[in-house]
């Protein structure tokens, strides 16, 4: 049985989003960048913000016809000085953030932890620490803008299984003594993201600002990499790919579009929005649902949302 693919309501795409101003991290491949090309075909301008920008800009020339603009920005997730520099930056260019798209992520490879600059476990710092320091430097532009959403990409990882559900190892969060293992980190990182929409949502709810997280979908994004994994979901699944749940980036890109553009999204500030997924565990959850509520019980302490949050802070040099 194939499990339709959700898809928004064709009258969003027919939005006039001109003089609306969006981020979208990782927006030079994959689901960031289909995210991208709607917003622009829809008038919006995005900032593509990239660590590889002559990519951003190689891509971005196949909507250069469309109603909108683009402009580039670097962003190095994996060092905290390259993500304020961006905020600094974007700061003094732009008074308004219409939306906000923590859509970057990456798996690492190996059986030991790789580090970023600042020490930290790189898919902890990259998936989570880069975002939530990116997320709190810019709050203040983004709460003033009226109608302002932020969307952070999660991942049916942070769900787990009834028999093993990812949670927050707040005593280890860099595997400085755990026994690392790259699927538990990853999990984490993706709880992680998920936690911090919780809390977030409900820390700015009197600025009518809406927070969600998102999983997009088993996507034919780069997130495989480029070797024997990408190979086999990308060739040689695709015979299959309906079945299994695989999709497009188009596709995948549907659900954070639908929580950047529909009107009732800000009724569910702090939700968990899934495109469907025969990979998660628990059955009910496989139609996805906008919004779905996770089976990880995890999820949904905000003990440990508020603690995050408070940690996050720490590392990344908050106060």
């Amino acid at each position: 049985m194939i499990i339709p693919t959700l898809r928004c309501d064709e009258n969003l795409f027919r939005k006039d989003l001109e003089g609306k101003y969006y981020i979208v991290t990782g927006a030079n491949s994959g689901v960031g960048l289909e995210t991208t090309r709607q917003l622009v075909k829809q008038g919006a301008h995005v900032i593509m913000a990239c660590r590889r920008i002559e990519s951003a800009k190689e891509v971005a020339k196949s909507f250069a016809a469309e109603r909108g603009t683009v402009s580039f920005e670097k962003l190095d997730l994996s060092d905290l000085e390259s993500v304020r520099a961006f905020a600094e930056n974007i700061k003094s260019k732009h008074k308004k953030i219409d939306g906000l798209v923590n859509n970057a992520g990456m798996v690492t490879s190996g059986k030991v932890p790789k580090r970023t600059k600042q020490g930290f476990e790189m898919m902890f710092a990259v998936n989570h620490l880069g975002h939530f320091l990116l997320t709190e430097s810019l709050l203040d532009i983004i709460n003033e803008t009226q109608g302002s959403r932020i969307v952070i990409l999660s991942s049916i990882g942070h769900a787990g299984s009834d028999k093993k559900r990812p949670e927050i190892h707040f005593e280890d969060l860099n595997y400085d003594k755990r026994v690392f293992n790259r699927t538990d980190a990853y999990c984490e990182s993706k709880l992680a993201n998920l936690l911090y929409a919780k809390e977030l949502a409900e820390r700015v709810k009197n600025k009518k600002t809406t927070v969600v997280s998102v999983h997009p979908g088993w996507a034919k994004s780069n997130l495989a990499g480029k070797g024997f994994t990408a190979f086999v979901q990308n060739v040689l699944l695709t015979p299959v790919a309906p079945l299994l749940t695989i999709m497009s980036n188009e596709d995948a890109a549907q659900t954070s579009l639908h929580c950047l553009l529909d009107d009732d999204v800000p009724k569910f500030s702090g939700e968990y929005f899934s495109q469907n997924s025969l990979l998660y565990s628990d059955k009910e959850c496989r139609r996805g649902g906008w919004p779905m509520k996770s089976p990880n019980p995890n999820a949904h302490d905000m003990k440990s949302a508020l603690r995050l949050t408070k940690v996050s802070k720490k590392m990344v040099g908050l106060k």
